[in-house]
């Protein structure tokens, strides 16, 4: 085992004192190309190109000697530390940190950064970092070959943001780029680089003077409660029957939607239960074929400050050119849209209907489909406490499906 390893964090900047007095010593050096290319690199140790993380820690703890791991940025913020300390190598180390990659780039842009979200995107995480950008108004995406600027681009078609890209951040190659995304995809763009995503809605809730108190988005934005009464929704029209808030609470808590989940809301009516999921940090595609509908739900989005992506068009034709949903909500269209979108494989879907009939129909497609179905009838009964007496009573058949091979 390496007698000592110190990782170095380079952000362009002069090394320290203890990074030169560590390289200075070191008989085995790992890092990328331009690192291994600075002059304070002793002429005779031994080198290492660093692709895997987890080779090179392999590699250093059979070494013996004195080994130093460069990377760009702060290497404890989606850096090399985490692999290195694994239990599987045993290595112990020392780190002399540098400015994060992600606050050189705000620093480039000239942005505070306390309120933005944070992502990494590899080819297996794109998906989740796009579906981040979609949800929120501020986000760093810190990039990797194959998951760069013009794929995030390509993947949020339909969603209109702004790209800030600083290419090779700390090298004389250093450059700042500002494009739309519909645009990332025509430039062939250099790694290492990161993407700062802005655009969208504003926060219905304006951050406090001097700033907030937590990084990313606040939990404490907007009003207190996962499901909020139907009067807050639909600009003083009735609900639909599908929208009132217990079922909609039993909707969401079937659903689980969560930050780097795409949902899908078809039927989307006043646009309560897309909002609710978005509220939850999830990116939501609101689904109506009346034009009304999709404007109440626009309307419910900028009230409470989420994004929204509202399609207007019959299901399931319309669902054809959607990205892939992760969790499915059927407001509308019957057993014909839920077929289609179990056809799609997301995790969950839910739905209901209004008599036991529909619910069997329902219930024996999406078991065909591979779901684990569960159904339960719901009764809600409204109380006017000065008088307790009934005022609105709902029944309804709650149906949710689960795909064993993707849950949870």
């Amino acid at each position: 085992m390496a007698d000592r390893v110190t990782v170095i964090g380079w952000d362009g900047s002069p090394l320290t004192a203890t990074a030169r007095s560590a390289l200075g010593a070191a008989t085995l050096v790992a890092g990328a190309a331009h690192h291994l290319a600075l002059p304070e690199v002793p002429p005779g140790a031994e080198r290492i190109r660093l692709g895997s993380v987890a080779l090179a820690a392999r590699r250093i703890a059979g070494h013996r000697g004195t080994a130093v791991v460069l990377a760009d940025g702060d290497p404890g913020f989606f850096g090399v530390v985490r692999t290195l300390r694994a239990p599987e190598f045993g290595l112990e180390v020392e780190v002399v940190p540098a400015v994060s990659s992600v606050a050189a780039a705000f620093a480039r842009a000239g942005m505070p950064w306390d309120d933005a979200q944070v992502v990494v995107a590899h080819r297996r995480t794109l998906r989740r970092a796009v579906n981040v950008c979609r949800a929120h108004t501020k986000v760093a995406v810190l990039t990797s070959p194959g998951a760069g600027p013009a794929e995030l681009g390509l993947l949020m078609e339909g969603v209109h943001r702004t790209f800030v890209i600083c290419e090779e951040l700390g090298t004389e190659r250093e450059q700042v780029h500002v494009v739309t995304s519909d645009k990332a995809a025509d430039h062939a763009w250099r790694d290492p680089n990161v993407v700062i995503v802005i655009g969208g809605t504003t926060a219905a809730v304006p951050v406090p003077e001097g700033g907030g108190w937590i990084a990313g988005r606040d939990p404490a934005a907007g009003p207190r409660g996962w499901v909020l009464p139907d009067a807050e929704y639909g600009d003083g029209a009735p609900l639909g029957e599908g929208e009132t808030d217990l079922l909609r609470a039993a909707q969401l808590a079937r659903l689980g939607p969560r930050v780097g989940d795409l949902v899908w809301d078809i039927g989307c009516g006043s646009g309560a239960f897309a909002t609710e999921a978005a509220r939850a940090g999830a990116a939501v595609i609101a689904v109506d074929r009346d034009l009304a509908a999709c404007v109440r739900s626009d309307t419910a989005a900028r009230k409470f400050g989420v994004q929204l992506q509202i399609v207007h068009g019959t299901a399931p034709h319309v669902l054809e050119n959607l990205p892939e949903p992760d969790v499915v909500r059927v407001g509308g269209g019957g057993a014909a849209v839920v077929n289609a979108v179990a056809d799609r494989r997301p995790q969950r879907i839910v739905t209901h209907a209004a008599t036991r009939d529909a619910a069997e129909l329902v219930g024996r497609d999406l078991t065909e489909h591979g779901y684990q179905v569960e159904c339960a009838l719901l009764q809600s009964v409204e109380l006017d406490t000065r008088a307790w007496t009934e005022t609105e009573r709902n029944v309804a058949f709650l149906l949710s499906g689960v795909l064993p091979e993707r849950a949870p």
